[in-house]
C-alpha cells in the first residue's frame, strides 16, 4: 500500500497532465497501481489535535465547521476567530489547520516574469463563485478583479451579470478607487472585449467597449490565445480574492457583500 504522500503525488501528476504510464515510470510503480489509486485515492484522513487547555479549545467546533465548508486559509480563520474573542497566537490556528490542507505540488512550466512601470499597465479578469442562499438554492456571482501591474494594488467588485454594461461600470469604479487610469489594460479573449478573431487572427473588438477605451484614453492589450499565464498578476489576484476574502464571506445581499469587499481591500489586501 502506498503512503499518503505517494498517493497525493499520483493525483497531482495526473492533474498536471501526465499519462498513467508516465506517472508509473516517475514513481517506479506499476500502471495498475496508478489506476487503482486514481479510482480510489484513499488518502489518510487528518486527525484534529488541540493541546489541552489551549485558548483555541472553545473555538474548535467553529473551526471545524468552517473547514468543512472549505475555508482552509489560516489567515482568514484567524481573523474570524479574533472577531469572536480569540486572543491566542496565529501559529496555533495555522497548526490546527495544517493537517487538513493538501500539499499542492505545481508542475507548471517556468514563465519569464513580466514587469511594468508605475501607471503603465493594469490587468483585468473575472472570477465566478458559488454559494447557497438561505433557501438552500445554489447561486453564483461574478467578481470583477483589476490589478495594477507595478504595485499589485487590487480592486474587486461583485456583480450579477457579466455583460458589457456591467464590465464598463466596474472599470469606472476601479479607476475612481485607484484615482487614475493606466496607459494599457491587459485582458484575456473575453467577449466583453473581443467578439471573435477574423481569418487572419486579428481581433474583432466589442464596439461598445472599444468606444469606452478610446474615450477614456487607455489601450487594450490581449493575452495570446490559450496562454492565460501572460496575465498572471490578475490570475493570482482572483485566487487571492477567493482564498482570502470569498471563503470567509457571509452576506445578506450584494450591497453588503461589496461593502465587506471594500473594507477588505482597504484594511487587508492593499495595506
Amino acid at each position: 500500500m502506498l503512503g499518503g504522500a505517494q498517493v497525493r503525488h499520483i493525483i497531482e501528476l495526473k492533474a498536471a497532465g501526465q499519462s498513467i504510464s508516465g506517472i508509473a515510470k516517475t514513481l517506479d510503480v506499476s500502471r495498475n497501481t496508478v489506476k487503482k489509486y486514481l479510482r480510489d485515492p484513499g488518502l489518510p484522513q487528518p486527525r484534529r489535535r488541540t493541546p489541552r487547555g489551549s485558548k483555541l479549545a472553545p473555538f474548535t467546533e467553529f473551526l471545524t465547521g468552517r473547514i468543512e465548508l472549505g475555508v482552509l486559509n489560516a489567515v482568514v480563520l484567524f481573523r474570524e476567530l479574533q472577531e469572536r474573542g480569540y486572543d491566542g497566537q496565529y501559529t496555533v490556528v495555522k497548526d490546527f489547520v495544517r493537517p487538513f490542507r493538501r500539499t499542492h505540488v505545481s508542475a507548471q512550466r517556468l514563465t519569464t516574469r513580466f514587469e511594468t512601470q508605475p501607471g503603465e499597465q493594469a490587468q483585468v479578469d473575472f472570477g465566478r463563485y458559488s454559494y447557497r442562499n438561505l433557501e438552500g438554492q445554489t447561486c453564483s456571482i461574478w467578481a470583477f478583479v483589476m490589478v495594477l501591474g507595478w504595485s499589485r494594488a487590487l480592486y474587486v467588485e461583485f456583480i450579477r451579470k457579466a455583460d458589457t454594461a456591467s464590465f464598463i461600470r466596474c472599470h469606472v469604479n476601479a479607476f475612481a478607487y485607484f484615482g487614475g487610469i493606466t496607459q494599457t489594460i491587459l485582458y484575456d479573449n473575453t467577449k466583453q472585449v473581443v467578439l471573435e478573431r477574423d481569418q487572419t487572427g486579428a481581433p474583432v473588438w466589442n464596439p461598445q467597449f472599444l468606444d469606452f477605451s478610446l474615450r477614456l484614453g487607455f489601450a487594450i492589450r490581449l493575452c495570446r490565445p490559450y496562454r492565460p499565464r501572460t496575465k498572471g498578476k490578475v490570475e493570482r489576484g482572483v485566487g487571492y480574492v477567493e482564498k482570502n476574502f470569498w471563503l470567509g464571506a457571509q452576506f445578506v445581499d450584494d450591497a453588503d457583500l461589496n461593502r465587506q469587499a471594500r473594507s477588505w481591500l482597504d484594511h487587508i489586501a492593499n495595506t
